[in-house]
Parts: structure tokens; sequence; C-alpha cells
């Protein structure tokens, strides 16, 4: 009798193979190749030898589902690696594939007390203008050469 499979490890296996395979992708592409590990290597020269005979998409799969195998059964997973659930619709990526950006909310207007203010420190406290410090040095250099006459 099979054991049950983990849907933690598996969805922990599943998202770590996406993002590995994307990553490695990305390297070799960027002219990395030789800096990845072995498996790495190994996935990517099946996934571009599997490319002659099928789709890109299809050759993607079938490499996630290798590493995803790899990884479950690292993970601790028993048994064969549970296949994916379907994603929902809600799930689906929009179909014409465009990120959308938000603007960014506005901050609140200052109130009127507030606009000519300085802003504190955390303190509470004003800060002291560097003018002032640099008067009240010399104030004391003045004061001690005269007292020391």
């Amino acid at each position: 009798m099979a054991a049950k499979p983990s849907t933690t490890i598996a969805r922990k296996a599943r998202t770590r193979a996406e993002a590995d395979f994307a990553t490695w992708l990305m390297m070799a592409k960027l002219g990395s190749f030789d800096t990845l590990p072995e498996n790495a290597r190994k996935v990517l020269d099946d996934y571009r030898a599997r490319l002659d005979r099928m789709s890109e998409i299809e050759s993607k799969a079938i490499a996630v589902r290798e590493t995803y195998q790899a990884y479950y059964s690292d993970m601790g997973g028993t048994g064969d690696a549970p296949e994916p659930e379907p994603r929902t619709v809600r799930d689906e990526p929009a179909v014409d594939n465009v990120v959308r950006f938000q603007k960014p909310t506005k901050p609140a207007p200052a109130r009127p007390a507030d606009r000519g203010a300085r802003p504190t420190p955390q303190g509470g406290r004003k800060p002291v203008p560097a003018l002032l410090i640099f008067a009240a040095l010399v104030a004391i250099v003045v004061a001690w050469k005269f007292l020391t006459r």
C-alpha cells in the first residue's frame, strides 16, 4: 500500500522547482551556464534537447516536473510526487499578460500649523542649528583666552 503523499511537502517542492528552473534558465541565458550546479546543467541540457521535438511550454513543464519529483523525495516525501492541484480561474494570470502598476497614494496634506515648522527628530527635541553651536564654541574659546591672561 502506497503512503499518503504530503501536500505541504509537495507544495513546497513544486514552488521551489518552478523558481529554481526559472532562475537556472535566466542564468543560462545571461551566460552563467558553467557556474550552475551539475543537476541544474543536466536539467537545462535535457530541456534544450526536448525543444527540437516539442514546444517550449511542454519542454518546460517536463523539466519542472522532473525537478519537482527530485525535490519532493529530497524533502522527505514518500512515494510518487502527487500531481499539483489545477489552478482555479482566479489564480490564472491575465490574458494580456501585462503588469499593471498602482499609483502611489498621496500623503495627507500638512496642517497649517505644521507647514513652516521643521520636522523634529524621534526624541521630540528640536535640533540645534550649526551656527549656534559654532558661536558657542567661539565664545568659549574667547572666554578661555580672556580668563587665562
